[in-house]
């Protein structure tokens, strides 16, 4: 029952206000030279989403106090680039930025235009809505072709039509962890933060390069979509099998990053399928293993 309250308090931000909860402290145990580090993730969350989901990046940061095989750098990298990866590109979080722009003067400062175009997907524009909205909307797409189809937003600074346009879109922010974007976001969060306690237990050296995995995936529209999708092929193809026991890869940290030095921008990923098959072929035999 407390979830469902919780739900509708979100849903109904406008009339009894935003995220109202108390912002996050630190982890207890926190390495000192993280702290720095995390709490310029917590600011960074809350302002992307609220008090609420910086908690959730701050459980998240729990899980590696005091473990095992993690130094005070792994751990800042853990931190700061969880704290990207949640604050993810949307068109929300486009105009949020555009409108913080505008209030602190930025564009009078740089030599940006007010107005900004941007290319997204007509299936990245709709994952940013409720799934019970964006479903049927993207099963349409789907039928027309169009599911893929790149579209210019313009997001504006320029006269108070566009500032206000700016707002609307902005305030759709408490939307957001209703949305398929978000679903999607947190799966692959959740999958990363797994895959690092798995290289930790299974091969230690290996953490790291997992770790760094995380730059692969950034931007919006295709560039977004081939990061993720090339992730998950070398997370499937040589970490998770190795982890599993079904391949005998010794190096796991050195196979990463062969591969991802071989991923093009190719929605084919031909040369990554590539890589990847040819890093397979050299793994230890099972005979051999257990001779």
């Amino acid at each position: 029952m407390a979830g469902v309250w919780s739900s509708i308090r979100y849903l109904l931000a406008d009339f009894i206000g935003d995220d109202d909860a108390a912002p996050p402290f630190l982890p207890d145990g926190l390495p000192d030279a993280v702290v720095p580090i995390a709490s310029e993730g917590i600011e960074r969350l809350i302002d992307y989403q609220g008090p609420g989901y910086a908690q959730l990046y701050v459980d998240r940061l729990k899980r590696f106090v005091g473990r095992r095989g993690i130094d005070d750098v792994l751990f800042g990298e853990i931190a700061r680039l969880m704290a990207l990866r949640m604050s993810y590109d949307d068109p929300i979080r486009i105009a949020q930025t555009k409108l913080a722009e505008l209030d602190a003067g930025a564009a009078k400062a740089t030599a940006r235009s007010p107005d900004d175009v941007k290319k997204f997907r007509w299936d990245e524009l709709v994952e940013a809505l409720p799934a019970a909205v964006a479903d049927p909307v993207l099963g349409v797409l789907d039928w027309m072709g169009w599911l893929h189809r790149p579209v210019s937003i313009r997001f504006s600074t320029a006269g108070r039509l566009g500032i206000r346009r700016l707002k609307i879109e902005a305030g759709l922010r408490r939307w957001r962890l209703f949305s398929v974007r978000y679903a999607t976001e947190r799966a692959w969060v959740e999958r990363w933060l797994h895959m690092i306690d798995r290289a930790l237990n299974k091969q230690p050296q290996a953490a790291a390069e997992i770790v760094e995995s995380a730059t692969m995936i950034h931007d919006y529209g295709d560039v977004y979509r081939r990061g993720l999708a090339d992730w998950h092929l070398i997370i499937d193809g040589l970490a998770k099998p190795t982890f599993d026991g079904a391949l005998a890869l010794p190096d796991v940290a050195g196979a990463i990053k062969e591969a991802r030095a071989a991923a093009l921008p190719d929605p084919r990923q031909v040369a990554l399928k590539r890589k990847i098959a040819e890093i397979r072929a050299r793994a230890v035999p099972p005979m051999q293993r257990s001779a």
